[in-house]
């Protein structure tokens, strides 16, 4: 409508997004999201890595431990079988024929058959023949027999029965520039007649022996070493890479090496100990004689924990790859998620946007650059008095009834400013006045104008009143705004110039009235309060007519309470006379409190006090106050009296509530007669209708000097004489100067 842009056809609106918009807050969660994230799969990653590295470490005890079993029972076989070969050692022919008759050739071939057997069975190292006294006499080879037996050891094989073989402990022989370990396995020889005839000895190869049980057993990844019971290596060294802790050469003891493990193995004869560098598996088992406790051997295994993780890495590795993965994966979970909500969020504003935008108090016209009406809110229908299918697609200048030239200034407008603001009338909807906005909206090719309006027929119409009242208060009647408390607020030029106040409206009304008002205020105001106005007139040498009617109007808020005032002054004829009694009002209100009534007897004039009775009336039967509850009871009876004598009220007379229960009616320029004439026609009026029951009235006479309270001890002396007599329900009390107790 109002653009330079190409003309477009006409189209339903397109919404214009402006993009994802991060904010601080989303980033902050973005992040901290993907911290979590991260953090946790690591977690998560370490543990399953940790655990399948034990599962595998587990597994490996298990299958290592299944090994050394085997082991040791092989190994036991193993040297029970050499005590049996060593037995059949000790009955071979070779060895009875040498010892029946020894001689050179007997000795040759003994020496020529244990030479084959040695060739024949690996782990044999030597065989060698010692006589009673344990003294070497002929071996195999050269590695043994220079020393003799010693004598624990003859000791030893002398208390054996005669089958049985002794195995000693695995000792070390250097052989080529290294240590060997081997076992003793020593025969009794004896005669027909069971004498001794000397000892056999074979020496066995402890590492041969483990070789020939199975050579897989010991390896770099799971080494097999032998420890005796003190902790000594005696096989397994040849096979090892240097671990820490753990003996690499034979004949170092595991106790001093390696403290924590030895402690363990000494208190179990199986189980496992995990240390920092590899776990080790270890079981006890013996070598020889059962009941030999220097005979138990240890078998130890241990793998490296790199070992664990090397068989683990492919795990590993896929563990790592699918953590990466469902990282990623999760991530961008994560940032979509945020990405729809945001979206979401996005949509949401517009879409609440436009609502509020179209369901506001103000009319919505969206108008697109050939100046049509695209759509338009129920508002702007409302104010337009159409529906809202009749505006769509009407021209905007024929529905704003506008004409060509205001057309073309606010096209001139839009191009420079993009907004425009003003009013404009519509003659053929009841003068309807319109406060109208108008901004370009969009980009690019769709471009649009968003009219807003409201109604402002009202407003017109209210500054048009305002006008005209400004017009009808600029009067020849003076006319003043009042506060309740007396204060100036505005005056008209008729008032200013008649109180000569010269534009200052900051003064009281009393002090620019003077003539006693102050003093009378709220007694008039009690009167307006009552009857919504009071008249009276204002005496003064200062006016042209000596004399000012003077009138109050009051102005009630919503809560009943006296707003404002207006004052208004005219000029009265001079009657001086009748003053004092205009200013009176032609009816008083009820004072509801003793200091109200206090206020008007002081405003009463000394003549007026002279001449002057107090009447007070108890309303309240015999019984009334019998229970709490008969309180509500006497209210209502005595509302219902004070509205009935308020209805006859005469001039000038005041009445009070003096206490629950009795009215105060005080009663100007009366004589104590005509104040008995007026009590009796009051009880007469109550009993006609009906409420002149357990009514007493006591009549007081105002004295000299006399205070309100001074007046009303004297009434209520009155009103107890007449509540004690029988006869009448009024009394009089202290009505003459002479005796001041006369009735």
């Amino acid at each position: 409508m109002f653009s330079k842009h190409q003309r477009l056809k006409d189209s339903p609106l397109i919404p214009l997004l402006r993009g994802v918009q991060w904010s601080r807050q989303r980033l902050l969660a973005v992040v901290s999201q993907l911290s979590m994230l991260v953090i946790t799969v690591v977690l998560i990653t370490n543990v399953m890595i940790t655990l399948g590295e034990r599962k595998f470490q587990e597994e490996w005890a298990v299958q290592r431990y299944s090994e050394l079993q085997t082991v040791g029972t092989l190994l036991a076989d193993k040297v029970s079988f050499q005590q049996f070969r060593t037995q059949m050692f000790a009955r071979s022919e070779q060895l009875q024929h040498f010892l029946a008759s020894p001689g050179k050739q007997e000795q040759q071939r003994l020496v020529s058959s244990w030479v084959t057997l040695k060739h024949n069975i690996p782990e044999l190292m030597d065989i060698a023949l010692y006589d009673v006294a344990g003294k070497f006499k002929l071996s195999s080879g050269s590695l043994f027999g220079s020393a003799p037996l010693s004598a624990d050891t003859i000791k030893k094989v002398n208390q054996l029965s005669d089958n049985d073989i002794l195995a000693s402990t695995i000792e070390f022989i250097p052989i080529e520039d290294r240590l060997e370990p081997y076992q003793m396995q020593i025969a009794r020889l004896e005669n027909p007649d069971q004498s001794l005839r000397g000892y056999l000895v074979t020496y066995n190869s402890l590492e041969l022996m483990l070789q020939a049980i199975k050579p897989v057993f010991s390896s770099n990844d799971s080494p097999l070493l032998v420890l005796d019971g003190q902790g000594q290596l005696y096989a397994g060294a040849s096979n090892l890479s240097p671990l820490a802790g753990v003996p690499d050469t034979l004949g170092i003891s595991l106790r001093q090496t390696y403290p924590e493990l030895w402690r363990d193995l000494a208190m179990n004869n199986f189980g496992e100990f995990h240390g920092e560098n590899a776990a080790f598996v270890y079981l006890k088992t013996p070598l020889g004689a059962q009941n030999n406790s220097s005979q138990q051997y240890v078998l130890l295994s241990y793998i490296r924990n790199q070992d664990i993780t090397q068989r683990f890495e492919q795990w590993r590795n896929m563990l790592l790859i699918s953590a990466v993965l469902m990282t990623m994966l999760a991530a961008g979970v994560i940032v979509l998620i945020h990405l729809y909500r945001i979206e979401q969020r996005s949509r949401a504003s517009a879409i609440e946007l436009a609502d509020g935008l179209f369901r506001g108090d103000a009319g919505c016209l969206l108008v697109n650059t050939a100046g049509r009406i695209v759509c338009s809110n129920a508002r702007a229908a409302a104010i337009l008095k159409l529906q809202q299918q009749d505006i769509e697609s009407r021209n905007i200048q024929k529905l704003l009834e506008q004409e060509e030239r205001w057309y073309q200034q606010v096209r001139q407008h839009l191009v420079k400013e993009a907004t425009w603001r003003g009013e404009i009338q519509l003659q053929t909807i009841d003068t309807l006045y319109l406060r109208v906005n108008i901004r370009l909206t969009g980009e690019g090719d769709t471009i649009y104008t968003l009219i807003t309006f409201d109604d402002i027929s009202e407003l017109k119409q209210a500054r048009q009143d305002n006008h005209l009242s400004q017009l009808l208060s600029d009067s020849a009647v003076a006319t003043a705004l009042v506060s309740p408390t007396g204060q100036l607020i505005k005056v008209n030029e008729s008032f200013d110039h008649l109180m000569q106040l010269h534009g200052c409206t900051d003064i009281n009304l009393a002090k620019v009235l003077k003539n006693d008002i102050e003093n009378q205020w709220e007694r008039i105001l009690q009167l307006v309060n009552l009857h919504g106005h009071w008249q009276g007139q204002i005496l003064s040498d200062e006016y042209r007519s000596g004399c000012l009617q003077t009138t109050l109007k009051g102005s009630l808020d919503d809560e009943g309470e006296l707003d404002y005032l207006i004052c208004t002054l005219e000029q009265a004829g001079n009657e001086r006379l009748n003053v004092r009694r205009d200013i009176s009002p032609y009816r008083s209100s009820v004072l509801n409190e003793l200091p109200a009534l206090e206020r008007y007897f002081t405003a009463m004039s000394e003549h007026d006090r002279h001449s002057s009775c107090l009447m007070l009336l108890d309303i309240s039967p015999s019984g009334m106050l019998s229970h709490l509850s008969d309180v509500e009871k006497l209210e209502n009876r005595q509302q219902q009296v004070e509205m009935h004598l308020l209805r006859d009220l005469p001039r000038g007379y005041q009445m009070s509530n003096w206490q629950l229960g009795q009215i105060a009616i005080l009663l100007p320029e009366s004589t104590p007669t005509m104040a008995h004439h007026y009590a009796k026609a009051t009880l007469e009026s109550l009993h006609d209708h009906g409420l002149a029951d357990g009514i007493c009235i006591g009549i007081a006479a105002y004295n000299d000097g006399q205070s309100l309270s001074q007046f009303l001890s004297n009434a209520e002396v009155a009103l107890k004489r007449a509540k004690q007599n029988g006869a009448g329900n009024i009394c009089q009390a202290f009505t003459t100067s002479s005796d001041a107790s006369a009735d």
